[in-house]
């Protein structure tokens, strides 16, 4: 439905006029939640232990059964990578090796 205004334009009903559309998409941005930053890529974890894949940090276990436990079912179904459990507080890496028959 269009809506003739006084200085002959007209526009759909309903719509706003871009600045106010843009008004109201920052007031709807400035009240919703700050969402938590992405740790770097580049940082190593400062406590408990991760599970790296080809070098790769993966996940963060809080002990090291739990880490290796994930790391031995990963190895068994992808022998050819590379698993090792990183240990935060002694800043090792531990490789992770399939038990040989």
């Amino acid at each position: 439905m269009a809506i003739a205004m006084k200085t002959g334009k007209t526009r759909l009903a309903g719509r706003l006029p871009q600045s106010q559309a843009d008004d109201a998409k920052e007031a709807n941005m400035s009240q919703e939640t700050e969402k938590p930053k992405n740790l770097r890529a580049n940082t190593l974890p400062t406590d408990g232990f991760a599970l790296c894949v080809d070098g790769k940090m993966k996940t963060r276990y809080e002990t090291s059964q739990q880490a290796t436990a994930a790391g031995l079912q990963l190895k068994q179904t992808y022998p050819v990578i590379q698993v090792t459990v990183y240990d935060a507080a002694a800043r090792l890496y531990t490789p992770v090796e399939l038990e040989t028959k």
